[in-house]
This record gives structure tokens, C-alpha cells and sequence, in this order.
């Protein structure tokens, strides 16, 4: 099993600081979350949380996650750099796909390309980006991007976004492109995942919790065709430090990476050294 962290939303040193020493003690991948805007008053409901709060006041600093990432690549030479998770139909289809492959050439093919729909409307309609639609318009991004990543002349042509006539380079260095991972744990992020995705990223509060969300995305894998099971990114919530036992509970269940630490709370230096030496070596 691989294991990620987090990259601190904190200043560019404790960043630095921060990812050198989750790559020495060798961290697989170092993921970071996001948002655009924190509207201060809301009625959009949290998925993660039992009472549908966002964990966070909103004053918290989230950088922009492709800069952060970027930064992240220059001070690092092999630990993978993932977003976990971009708000895609928040966003411009064809920027993106540029900054996604322009970060995994710079990085020398080190992008994970987390993704998810979205679930704050206030979001949305502070940026000016449709709320209901934002579904459909994440699955033609996705489509359109790698048309965009992998053909000479890319075609593509679908109901909110068409592109033809073009050409678009650099191309991303992992081939065919990099690896996409839809984030989310309900029926239609886990159809999405085994429909258009290489990885599922899920967030669990529990083995049991992580258990059910495991055997609901296989059985929407069986839906759909192919060449290889759906990679398993896993954050285990439960609301103490994860044990050894756990992770190799999670082992067994089928997940290929789970990730220590939270968005908002990354791992110290020390304590990726104790996660290192009492978990990571006796797996």
C-alpha cells in the first residue's frame, strides 16, 4: 500500500519544510485541498460532516493548488503531486487542461489530477459558474482535457463545451495523460469514478464506513468496462492519529493508498518521521 499527505496551506517555508521531509520519509504523494472563495454565510451542506459545516472558519488560507503544487515541484524531485480535490466545472475547461499539463511537465510527470463536481452553490455563484449543470459540465471536461492531452489535433464536441481546429501542447509527460482520481462518496461520484476515472478518492470515518464506500464502487465498476480495477485513495477520518492496525485493515480491504493527516491539518516533520517508523516500515 502507498501513503500520502498533505501539503500545509501555511507560509512558502513551512512548505518547503514540510513536503522535503514527507518525501524523505517517503511519502508517496502529497495532496492538497481547496476552494476558490469562502462564503461567510451559507446553506449549502457539507458532505463530511455530521451536521453539514464546513470544518473550517472562512478566513482560512487556502493557496491556489496548482501554485502551491507547482512550488511543491520545485523544491522536491520524486514525490507525486496531487490534487485532492479540484472543483473542475468551477473552472475554465481548457485552462485548466494548459496548467495541469504545463505543472506535470514542469514536475517531470509527477501529477495526480484529483477531481470532484462540487458541493458549495455559494461558491459557484460568487465566481459566477453554474451550479446545476456542473455535473455534465465536469464529465465533458474531463473528456475534452484528454482529448486535449493525447491527440495531435484534438476533437471534441459535446453539449456544454466543443473544441476543434486546434492545437494544444506541451503535453503532459505521463502517457496517456495523467492520472485522473474523482473525489466523492456518493452513488453518482462513485459511478463517476468507475466510469471516466483511474482513481476514486474516498473519505471514510470509519473501517466500517470505508468498508461500504469499497464494496458500492465495485459494484458500480461492474457496470462498466475495463483494462483495470479503479486505484483506491483513501482518507481515513476517524478522529485520532491512525494506527498500525488500521492501516493494515484498510490494506485488506483494497485500498492501494491511504493518505495520513487532514487537508487543514498536515503532518509535522516529526510526526511524518513516527508515521514512517511505527506504521509505513511494518507494512
Amino acid at each position: 500500500m502507498k501513503f500520502g499527505t498533505f501539503i500545509t496551506n501555511l507560509r512558502p517555508e513551512r512548505i518547503v519544510t514540510n513536503i522535503r521531509k514527507a518525501e524523505e520519509v517517503g511519502m508517496e504523494s502529497a495532496w492538497i485541498g481547496e476552494h476558490i472563495i469562502m462564503p461567510v454565510k451559507s446553506e449549502s451542506k457539507y458532505p463530511y460532516s455530521a451536521d453539514g459545516r464546513f470544518p473550517a472558519p472562512a478566513d482560512v488560507p487556502f493557496h491556489d493548488p496548482l501554485l502551491a503544487l507547482a512550488y511543491a515541484a520545485a523544491v522536491t524531485s520524486k514525490i507525486k503531486l496531487a490534487t485532492g480535490i479540484y472543483v473542475v466545472p468551477i473552472r475554465n475547461h481548457i485552462t485548466t487542461a494548459k496548467a495541469i499539463a504545463s505543472l506535470d511537465v514542469l514536475s517531470n510527470g509527477r501529477v495526480i489530477f484529483g477531481i470532484g463536481v462540487g458541493w458549495w452553490a455559494e461558491e459557484f455563484a460568487v465566481v459566477g459558474a453554474p451550479f446545476k449543470d456542473r455535473a455534465l459540465r465536469t464529465r465533458e471536461s474531463i473528456e475534452l482535457m484528454k482529448a486535449l492531452w493525447t491527440q495531435d489535433d484534438p476533437v471534441y464536441h459535446g453539449k456544454t463545451v466543443s473544441v476543434e481546429g486546434v492545437k494544444f501542447s506541451p503535453k503532459p509527460v505521463q502517457k496517456p495523460h495523467p492520472p485522473v482520481v474523482v473525489g466523492g462518496t456518493s452513488d453518482l461520484a462513485l459511478k463517476r469514478s468507475a466510469r471516466y476515472g483511474d482513481g476514486w478518492y474516498g473519505i471514510a470515518k470509519s473501517l466500517e464506513d470505508a468498508r461500504t464506500l469499497i464494496g458500492r464502487l465495485r459494484e458500480q465498476e461492474k457496470a462498466f468496462p475495463r483494462t483495470k480495477p479503479v486505484e483506491i485513495t483513501l482518507s481515513l477520518r476517524t478522529g485520532h492519529p491512525h494506527t498500525l492496525d488500521e492501516m493494515k485493515r484498510l490494506a485488506e480491504l483494497g485500498v492501494d493508498r491511504a493518505l495520513s493527516g487532514l487537508p487543514l491539518r498536515a503532518l509535522d516533520e516529526d510526526e511524518l518521521v513516527r508515521f514512517r517508523d511505527e506504521i509505513m516500515s511494518k507494512i
